[in-house]
């Protein structure tokens, strides 16, 4: 079996250990999101790729979700000492390490698919993970506080700022020009299954959709999401904060109609959230929280049982498609940060 995944940082990647868990045998894709991507101290640092690595390769902080385990800091505390910004960004010296080895690569030349391939060799997360783009292009937030109206990146109003300062607006800086990296919409064509983990969608499954022919692929494919919602909450993470600034509601309901019929096949919803709906989308109500291994791998096997059965209901000879309103009880060159909806998938 041949499984493609969107994931962002720590939701998407222990998402994915239960992905795993559940398909030992499948063939697992996963295209990351890079809009997160920051060069600080003239490295080029990708949280949500190695966030991914990291923990798919046993390597991870599982306490805090990202960083390397068994971390130090005396590079940091060094570069604090001789007044060195930022210093709200703390990276240890094993992460180091990472960022060391890819901003050599990719000054020498190699894109970032084949240096998250070399990186990868040493980690063996078990997937193949591809960035969602070998361009670069990075997520900054208008903002509006004591320094005026201004843009700043992504990471310093989410590290630095916790996202207390309300968002204008979020762009992708770069988007009209990127494109998917080598083998991104080929594993996607190939894919008996895409699954949406629970990662954020504005500035991660949104942030990857952006990248042109991505949206487009998918949704021609049998595609289950898990919402990242629970009971009008986030699972994990502020991503209350970037749907408010898009001007979308913090419910599983409102998140499924951001992303539309024409891309969501299935969605998988909290127990709590079982009165979700959407025309051409099948809803079912599941426990949601990742407490384990146990509890992801639970979550990703339903979210596969539930593309093989819209796959099955596809190709039925009267070409349905299975889906249906039920719910089972079982700056410049810059793109504004949003999915939009679309009309419901018919048969293909």
């Amino acid at each position: 079996m041949r499984i493609v995944s969107l994931a962002g940082g720590i939701g998407g990647a222990r998402f994915l250990r239960g992905l795993l868990a559940a398909a030992p045998d499948a063939e697992i894709t996963v295209i990351g999101n890079t809009g997160d991507d920051i060069t600080l101290y003239g490295l080029r640092v990708c949280p949500d790729l190695d966030t991914v690595m990291y923990t798919l390769g046993g390597g991870i902080d599982e306490e805090q979700g990202w960083g390397r385990r068994d971390e130090s800091h005396v590079v940091k505390e060094e570069l604090a000492a001789y007044g060195v910004e930022p210093q709200w960004f703390g990276l240890g010296d094993r992460d180091f390490a990472t960022h060391i080895v890819r901003t050599q690569m990719l000054d020498a030349g190699y894109p970032l698919s084949a240096v998250t391939e070399a990186l990868c060799a040493r980690w063996n997360p078990g997937v193949r993970l591809i960035p969602m783009s070998d361009d670069r292009t990075e997520t900054h937030i208008v903002i509006n506080d004591g320094q005026g109206r201004r843009a700043v990146h992504f990471q310093e109003w989410w590290v630095r700022m916790r996202a207390s300062v309300p968002a204008e607006r979020i762009l992708l800086v770069g988007a009209d020009e990127a494109k998917p990296a080598p083998g991104v919409l080929q594993a996607i064509e190939e894919a008996d299954a895409v699954i949406l983990p629970p990662s954020n969608p504005v500035v991660s499954i949104g942030t990857i959709l952006q990248i042109k022919g991505i949206r487009e692929a998918l949704e021609g494919k049998i595609v289950v999401g898990v919402s990242p919602i629970v009971g009008g909450a986030p699972v994990r993470g502020m991503a209350d904060a970037c749907l408010t600034a898009i001007g979308v509601e913090t419910t599983a309901q409102a998140v499924l109609e951001l992303y539309g019929a024409a891309l969501v096949d299935g969605w998988l919803v909290a127990e709590e959230d079982a009165g979700v709906r959407l025309d051409g989308v099948r809803v079912e109500a599941r426990p949601l929280i990742m407490h384990d291994a146990g509890s992801a791998a639970a979550i990703a096997r339903a979210a596969l049982d539930l593309a093989a059965e819209l796959s099955a209901a596809r190709s039925r000879p009267d070409g349905g498609t299975g889906t249906g309103t039920g719910n089972s009880g079982d700056t410049d060159g810059s793109g504004d940060a949003g999915l939009g909806g679309g009309t419901e998938k018919g048969a293909r």
